[in-house]
């Protein structure tokens, strides 16, 4: 019973911690990028899906209701009427409307934990107290017994086999699944720690001692801090649900395993002590294979439980991928915001972008291409020769994209094209002035490179603050799972529950066949003349 219990309900939290994985990974990130996007403001579709999901418009009240067809099912909370919520772990009535689908193996397992131990308790007062020493041998009944023993011992091997391949397939796909999901929210964390440091070297930047104003500079220590914190809570988060995890698989896989070596053990050693007419033996195995049947059973009727929720859960991340922003029991541990708001987030690291742009811009402009007389320093370096070309700022005011102009340099080949434009510099430190030909020093060369290579880090991380804010992450984990997970977790799930209840069966009524062969054995031995 415990072994049932424990291993059903530790195998019914697969999707579920599947989920919250995701789910912690776009609500870390998600309040990160958007508390990135409020500080900068002051300076993929997918192609095709594994099932047809019904394009039907959504009701005016933008909801929408998840795998609404597949968990119309009775609800025992209900009075058993039909549950029409849809996918929602946050509701005791899915759950109790899943579990019910399961009652049917518990009540069997129940029925014949009581049923089978009455009926060998009347055998065993019979035998004590009504014993009949008339011969009760039929050959008919012999060959049958033996024929069914064979069949059922084969029938028992094949189970076993069907339920250790299922339990090594479904082990390795979820074991995948979580990993896959580890890496998308490893690969997020990452992003964000790369984005936070692109955000400190900005505020750190200056090119001939021009910076970002004071109060950008004190906004993005403010968010750098959170986007930091958020990164290692996640981070710390992802190793600890994964470890658990992976224990709750390696002791479901464990016990699996042991039970189908317990159930193939008791096949064999029953076909054989019965052969053999070893009646108390065989008294003892048929004890042992009542219990044991009664929780395979139930660890079956486990089984189809997690199956359906396996099955409802791909379906509800089938439909949400169509519609991510529909108001749906995803919201619940999915803070997905509207597209305005991502936008409004792509916008405003958009604006520290063409800020940085323009503060190179600003150098080059007013100061390398332009020739002072000797006296104004530090203004005058000697600068002379071509003009430098400008950075090329990728947005319009209105921060729409830009093509760049002629004459513009992009951030991928401004370090190549300002090094032609850099002089050999003699001097102190800070007071360096040009004696070759040349508009830039080395050290304003440096931080001109510098600044462009932050632009650009901060440029290609605003496509990524969208993804957070839009939950396109999630949508993009969500459809590769369904896609190239979910079907082998619904048939390896299957597999297992499948094989424990040819299991179950075969052992139930090879009990029964123990007792019949070895009786017809013991009458046969007695029929033949001394």
């Amino acid at each position: 019973m415990a072994l049932a219990a424990g291993s059903s309900v530790g195998v019914a939290s697969v999707v579920v911690l599947l989920l919250l994985v995701v789910a912690n990974a776009s609500s870390s990130s998600s309040h990160a990028g958007s508390d990135g996007g409020r500080v900068l403001s002051e300076g993929s579709t997918a192609a095709s899906w594994r099932r047809s999901v019904a394009e039907s418009p959504l009701p005016r009240n933008n909801s929408l209701v998840l795998a609404a067809a597949r968990t119309y099912r009775s609800d025992p909370l209900a009075n058993l009427t039909m549950y029409t919520g849809g996918w929602n772990i946050s509701d005791q009535h899915y759950w109790a409307s899943v579990a019910y689908t399961a009652v049917p193996l518990f009540f069997f397992a129940i029925l014949w934990f009581v049923g089978f131990g009455i009926a060998m308790l009347i055998i065993s007062c019979f035998c004590c107290f009504c014993r009949n020493k008339s011969d009760g041998y039929s050959p008919t009944s012999y060959v049958t017994s033996l024929t069914m023993l064979i069949l059922l011992t084969c029938a028992t091997i094949a189970g076993c086999l069907v339920l250790h391949v299922g339990t090594e397939f479904f082990h390795n796909s979820t074991i995948n699944t979580v990993e896959y999901v580890v890496g998308q929210g490893n690969l997020t964390v990452d992003n964000l720690r790369n984005f936070a440091g692109s955000l400190a070297a900005a505020k750190n930047i200056g090119v001939d001692q021009i910076f970002l104003p004071a109060d950008v500079q004190r906004k993005i220590d403010l968010v750098e801090e959170k986007l930091n914190s958020s990164a290692n809570e996640f981070s710390a988060r992802i190793v600890s649900n994964y470890e658990k995890f992976k224990d709750m698989m390696d002791k479901m896989q464990y016990y699996l395993r042991y039970l189908a070596a317990i159930m193939l053990g008791l096949a064999l050693l029953g076909f054989v002590f019965s052969v053999l007419g070893l009646h108390f033996l065989v008294s003892l195995l048929v004890i042992a294979g009542w219990i044991v049947v009664t929780v395979t059973v139930m660890l079956a009727g486990g089984f189809i439980l997690l199956h359906n929720v396996v099955g409802d859960t791909c379906v509800a991340m089938d439909e949400w991928v169509t519609h991510p922003q529909a108001h749906t029991a995803l919201d619940d541990i999915l803070p997905c915001v509207d597209m305005a708001t991502a936008h409004e987030s792509l916008h405003r690291s958009q604006e520290v972008t063409a800020q940085l742009v323009a503060l190179v811009n600003n150098v080059i402009m007013n100061i390398s291409n332009r020739e002072f007389p000797p006296a104004i320093r530090p203004l005058y370096f000697n600068q002379s020769g071509p003009l430098m070309p400008v950075l090329c700022d990728p947005f319009n005011q209105d921060m729409s994209a830009r093509q760049c102009g002629p004459g513009e340099v992009t951030f991928k080949t401004a370090a190549a094209e300002w090094k032609k434009f850099e002089c050999a510099v003699s001097g102190p430190p800070g007071s360096e002035v040009c004696t070759t030909a040349g508009r830039v020093t080395p050290p304003a060369y440096n931080q001109m490179t510098a600044a462009a290579s932050i632009s650009m880090g901060l440029y290609e991380f605003g496509p990524f603050l969208m993804d957070l804010q839009d939950c396109s992450f999630v949508r993009e984990t969500f459809e590769s799972i369904s896609l190239k997970n979910c079907p082998g977790l619904e048939a390896h799930s299957r597999f297992v529950y499948l094989g424990l209840l040819v299991v179950s069966g075969a052992i139930m009524l090879a009990v029964v066949f123990w007792m019949v062969h070895t009786r017809q054995r013991r009458w046969r031995a007695r029929s033949k003349p001394v």
